[in-house]
């Protein structure tokens, strides 16, 4: 495939991910239209109305009947609230569609086959996996019929989450504060349970200002709320879950169209829900220091030997002003 495409799918996934948590049960696509030298004439993202496609095609003042458009996601072929954006790329007067993933929604799939019958070149798999990794929560929902669940971890660099004294805040600084916020506005659900309501009162809520809705929070557990509890302000729409049953929550989640969940949950329901098989990536996020006692990340996992130890894939290290990041998939 030619190199002067990659330049411009790199660009369709930075734009892709802006549309994190904000387009509900659909994927999240960024496309980007170029002419035959490879400049790029228009771009878009999906943010909830239009889809990337549409959206690149209106920024368009003027495209060329050479002109190629490269897209994260395979064109849908369907009418939803929207219409199929490949009759709007064959309605444009594009000659050549790239896509990195084949779309595995059996209601939407097929728009390779429909725009080559319509006289589309059509070319796919450039970047796959890193196109697969921006929208692998859309993708998770697709095979798993569940959300993705992300447990975020702020811990000592012994493990501990909280001092003997229950003290927890903050462990991490700013810098990672801020990056937590962001964590939040590219999920589509923030999960803890009732013990951490009780003991901190969180908002759980992104603290960046931006007037956008913000995330469902989600609170599990059999304990009564206060009503004044800030989860229940009006900031966000909060589901409390009066159960343990992670399958029945996860129905829920489905049903309201959340596909990635951060788990800020503490050490008791996040234990649980790693060991039920619930959990499927650890963003784990280390302060430089010690504290020797306290409350550990997570508790007992039943495991009584080296061979039975939970081995996980990293994905990424990087350090955030003070603090260490390890972003890690948990094997199934």
């Amino acid at each position: 495939m030619d190199n002067r495409y990659h330049a411009a799918m790199e660009r369709a996934l930075v734009l892709a991910a802006q549309g994190e948590g904000r387009t509900g049960a659909n994927p999240v696509v960024g496309a980007v239209i170029v002419d035959h030298t490879g400049a790029i004439i228009a771009e878009g993202f999906h943010a909830g109305g239009d889809h990337a496609e549409v959206v690149a095609i209106k920024n368009a003042t003027h495209i060329p009947a050479d002109s190629t458009i490269i897209v994260t996601l395979e064109p849908c072929n369907h009418t939803g609230k929207t219409g199929p954006c490949t009759q709007a790329i064959i309605d444009a007067g594009i000659s050549t569609v790239i896509f990195a993933v084949s779309d595995p929604n059996p209601v939407a799939a097929g728009g390779r086959a429909y725009l080559e019958a319509h006289g589309v070149q059509v070319e796919a798999g450039l970047m796959e996996s890193e196109a697969r990794f921006v929208n692998r929560a859309w993708l998770h929902v697709i095979a798993k019929r569940r959300p993705l669940f992300i447990w975020k971890i702020a811990a000592t660099l012994d493990g501990k989450s909280a001092a003997a004294d229950g003290t927890s805040q903050w462990i991490t600084g700013k810098s990672a504060r801020e990056f937590v916020t962001q964590l939040r506005r590219a999920s589509d659900a923030i999960l803890v349970g009732t013990g951490t309501v009780l003991a901190d009162d969180p908002e759980l809520v992104p603290h960046d200002q931006l007037d956008v809705k913000n995330p469902l929070r989600v609170i599990v557990g059999e304990s009564p709320l206060p009503a004044a509890a800030k989860v229940f302000d009006d900031r966000a729409q909060t589901l409390h879950h009066t159960s343990h049953d992670l399958d029945s929550l996860c129905a829920e989640l489905i049903n309201r169209g959340i596909k990635q969940v951060l788990v800020e949950a503490g050490s008791r329901l996040g234990t649980a829900m790693f060991a039920a098989g619930f959990v499927d990536e650890v963003l784990l996020i280390q302060a430089p220091t010690l504290l020797g006692a306290g409350t550990s990340f997570i508790g007992d996992l039943g495991i009584t030997t080296l061979t039975e130890r939970r081995d996980l894939e990293i994905l990424s290290v990087k350090q955030i002003g003070s603090d260490l990041a390890i972003h890690a998939k948990v094997a199934k």
